[in-house]
């Protein structure tokens, strides 16, 4: 129960709060809908048939099940089928890789309207109440998102079980608000039948086209919901969904419909409309709060998007913190964070109104929505081995569906879609070149690698100078010498009365069992090799891996030991591999990742570090 509490606070801010401007931005002027009866039943027909076909079925029932070990989210599905690469050939992974990188980046890009359109919406409640309110709205929005940036550092779980409990008195008005205004005109429940929706597309398709971007709104934060699944697991997020949010929604857009039958005039805000005019004030105070709250799903799900890019290699290094000890898909990454707020704040005093916003808000969802579906069909045709009919038919039925929308919202690109797809395309383009230079970069190294054994060789031909404690060469290739111990010998003529060679690889599963994570070689009675094993969803910590070690193996002390690290200075040359820009690019990046030291926790006093330039 607490779980499920705990994801209505976190996973269905978002889906919960699009009463706030869905059904409203349906009826924008812009479109040309009247709030004729005939409009009313198609339109909320289509909007609780799609919350049930892309939520309830396609999500709840399909998509999850496509989840790595429990991680969910579009790079954990890319990371599931990296395992099967061979099967589906490297060409086509490589296809797949840069498919489902922009669909992560068009994330971001939507990590930064939801907020802002959420707070804004709600804050707008204050004009029913009185205009007075009008000239601060925009300052009041502000300082909400500062607010919920800055308590993001108390991680998603605390704030889960703080919002949770707000969320389930959210979704308990809403559907006490939708039944009493359903009730007073019952002709509404009419929309339950699909021949309304079907019958608003078919009757003015160029009218029903335009209103699908609007339509779309209602699902917004699905995509979400899917990337948060390894904050609190997937049968908690469908009991809560089944059990309260859907409830809700239903009978809220039941009850805005309604309301529009009885007085079309309601259109300009038919959510705030539905309240008396004496709890206004109480209903915009609540809707502020579910605003704040519907922003943490796509918060959330960002962390763990970056969590799972720095191990997949998509992203540099950066810092990420663990904000629960029991549940370790809750993380806080404080760059991601502030450059979050900073975008949001942006977004309020650059559009000014959650209508302007509505405008931008969608397309980069529907997009990567298209995506999911398509990796979909990939796993369901390789790990699950569905026949082509069955992964084909549940794929295809909902990629037509959301091909619709897309095109829809295609039409907000130069309203101001063209943002979350200028986000996208930055930071996939960011991923594409860090992952292409991280491979260039080990190519260019490799051939500076002195395979173990001949180095064993060729210390027993030539033994050096030994000196006490114990040396620790961090490697990235769990085969070769370390550079780093070649250059310290080459350098120093000296070698410590024991080696470590220590390698961290990262595998593509979101977490390792603890029996899996360190492997300990004795290559001789002197010298070891190490490799730590580590999730995309785990963040390396090398102290903490040291105290695996079986002492009657290795008797290793941490205040003896000096860690030696090797530090490449790119430098972009002429050579051939990458282009000139991204070569540029790939160097800035990685003189702005965090450093080694930091990333792996280790003490910094006890570390070594042996530069070198490489050119690419």
């Amino acid at each position: 129960m607490a779980l499920v509490i705990g994801s209505l606070g976190v996973v269905y801010g978002d889906i919960g709060t699009s009463p706030l401007y869905a059904l409203k931005e349906c009826f924008d002027t812009t479109h040309g809908v009247a709030p004729t009866p005939a409009h009313v039943l198609g339109i909320v027909s289509l909007i609780l048939w799609t919350l049930t076909l892309m939520v309830s079925v396609k999500y709840l029932a399909f998509v999850m099940r496509a989840n790595n070990r429990g991680e969910g989210g579009i790079l954990a599905l890319l990371a599931s089928l990296h395992v099967e690469a061979k099967a589906i050939g490297p060409k086509f992974m490589s296809r797949l890789l840069i498919l489902g990188v922009f669909g992560a980046a068009l994330l971001y890009g939507d990590g930064m309207i939801t907020p802002a359109i959420t707070v804004l919406s709600a804050i707008e409640g204050l004009k029913v109440a009185t205009p007075l309110f009008k000239p601060y709205i925009l300052p009041i929005s502000v300082g909400i998102l500062v607010l919920l940036f800055s308590f993001q550092r108390h991680g998603a779980g605390r704030l889960g079980y703080v919002f949770g409990p707000v969320m389930v008195i959210w979704f308990l008005v809403l559907g006490a608000l939708g039944l009493n205004s359903a009730l007073k005109t019952p002709e509404i429940f009419l929309a339950a039948n699909p021949y309304h929706a079907l019958h608003f597309l078919f009757e003015s398709p160029r009218l029903s086209f335009i209103v699908l971007g609007a339509v779309f709104l209602a699902v917004t934060g699905v995509e979400a919901l899917y990337a948060d699944m390894g904050h609190f697991g997937a049968t908690p997020i469908r009991r809560a969904w089944f059990g309260v949010a859907f409830p809700g929604l239903l009978l809220n857009y039941f009850g805005q419909g309604a309301l529009l039958l009885r007085n079309p005039a309601a259109v300009e805000n038919p959510f705030y409309l539905l309240a008396p005019s004496w709890a206004v004030y109480s209903l915009v105070t609540l809707s502020t709060l579910a605003a704040v709250i519907a922003s943490q799903a796509l918060i959330s799900g960002t962390y763990s998007l970056t969590m799972q890019g720095i191990q997949m290699g998509l992203l540099p290094r950066m810092k990420i913190r663990h904000t629960s000890q029991s549940a370790i898909g809750q993380i806080y990454a404080p760059t991601v964070n502030w450059a979050l707020m900073l975008a949001c704040v942006g977004l309020v005093l650059g559009f000014r109104s959650s209508t302007n916003l509505a405008s931008a808000y969608g397309i980069a969802v529907s997009l990567t929505m298209l995506i999911t579906t398509s990796l979909f069909y990939i796993a369901a045709r390789h790990l699950w081995k569905w026949p082509v009919a069955l992964a084909g038919g549940v794929a295809g039925f909902f990629f037509v569906i959301e091909l619709a929308f897309a095109c829809a919202n295609a039409l907000k690109v130069l309203n101001g879609g063209w943002f979350p797809l200028l986000v996208g395309l930055m930071l996939s383009v960011c991923m594409l070149t860090w992952n292409l230079g991280r491979r260039t970069l080990r190519e260019r190294l490799s051939g500076n690698f002195l395979p173990i054994d001949m180095f064993l060789q060729d210390l027993e031909a030539n033994p050096p100078q030994r000196v006490p404690g114990i040396a620790v060469f961090l490697s990235g290739n769990p085969t070769g010498t370390p550079l780093a111990l070649l250059h310290n010998l080459k350098h120093n003529k000296v070698l410590h009365e024991r080696v470590v060679v220590l390698s961290i690889l990262n595998r593509d599963v979101p977490y390792v069992a603890e029996a899996d994570r360190l492997k300990v070689e004795t290559l001789r009675p002197d010298i070891f090799r190490l490799t730590g094993s580590y999730g995309f969803m785990e963040q390396p910590d090398i102290p903490k891996l040291l105290e695996k070690i079986d002492r009657k193996v290795l008797k290793f002390e941490m205040m003896k030991a000096t860690f030696f690290l090797s530090r490449e200075s790119i430098i972009p040359g002429r050579k051939k591999g990458m282009a000139q820009w991204r070569k540029q690019l790939f160097a800035t990046l990685s003189r702005n990742a965090q450093s080694v030291t930091a990333y792996f926790n280790l003490p910094a006093n006890r570390v070594v570090e042996l530069g070198m330039q490489v050119e690419l």
